[in-house]
């Protein structure tokens, strides 16, 4: 069992903290912007809250953030009454957020100025991965600091990865959601394609997906797809700001995307119809607008 802080209770940090408590049996304080829902999970758990991220981490071995974007990041752990203001030297700062390499280096380095480690560690698999505890989670950083990490945050994964220095967790994040947004595209425009030919989407599915075009997207989202339902997982708000992240990246280290550009786009089509809180799959409803 270990001392644990746990900031940023959205829909993935409030049930990632809930089996760090449960399943991993650790001594577990959280912090939220919204104190009443640090107050809810101190409740359900049967843990502890704090008023500020500082607070939180004193005296912790691990702090945990899973926050919005960059400057959400930098204010939980660097900003003022920031987690590094109140970890102990050696302990270990684990970031889950979905941000840049950037940023992950620029903490790697502030948290070295105060005899702390840092793990980029951004996690795939949802809201469904996290509340069941199965996340991938993409680390980067020391192969020491990870080997002292790994047992913590298998509370909450199925799959924990050390991908390189600091900064390679994101960055193979990136490379995760390049892998989705074209999945989602082609696999909308495949059941578009097949609905407009007359065909039973489910007689399709069931055929193609145990060949060469089987995909989870496929498995777990085409019935939701089919009948026009996309409240099932991951935002498009969310996914614009993971591509955004991903193509600056790829501005900076020349790679071409041409296809992530354009899904991009698609999902800014998305937005415009209403759909900002739709999961990622309803780029089928673009194109049956």
């Amino acid at each position: 069992m270990a001392k644990v802080a746990f900031i940023g209770l959205g829909v993935m940090g409030f049930p990632m903290a809930g089996h760090l408590k449960t399943k991993g049996g650790h001594d577990v304080t959280v912090y939220n912007r919204t104190a009443e829902k640090a107050a809810a999970w101190a409740e359900k758990f049967s843990g502890k809250s704090a008023p500020t991220p500082a607070e939180a981490a004193a005296g912790a071995a691990f702090v945990f953030v899973c926050v919005g974007n960059d400057d959400d990041l930098r204010s939980v752990t660097s900003g003022e009454n920031g987690a590094l203001h109140g970890m102990k030297p050696g302990s270990v700062l684990i970031d889950n957020t979905t941000a840049s390499a950037e940023v992950a280096r620029e903490l790697y380095a502030a948290a070295k100025k105060k005899g702390v480690d840092f793990i980029d560690a951004p996690v795939s698999g949802g809201q469904a991965g996290a509340e069941n505890g199965v996340l991938t989670v993409m680390c980067g950083g020391d192969e020491a600091v990870f080997e002292r990490a790994r047992p913590v945050i298998d509370a909450y994964a199925r799959m924990v990865g050390l991908m390189g220095p600091a900064g390679s967790g994101q960055l193979t994040k990136m490379v995760n959601q390049i892998c989705i947004a074209g999945l989602v595209q082609g696999l909308s425009e495949a059941l578009h394609f097949g609905k407009r030919a007359g065909l039973d989407i489910e007689k399709v599915v069931e055929v193609i997906s145990k060949g060469a075009a089987g995909s989870w997207q496929m498995e777990n989202r085409h019935k939701t797809m089919n009948a026009g339902k996309y409240d099932f997982g991951f935002a498009v708000d969310w996914m614009r700001k993971d591509l955004g992240i991903v193509l600056t990246e790829a501005r900076s280290n020349g790679a071409k995307l041409p296809v992530t550009a354009l899904v991009d786009q698609f999902y800014g089509d998305v937005q415009a119809m209403g759909g900002n809180r739709w999961d990622t799959s309803s780029l089928l409803a673009r194109l049956e607008k």
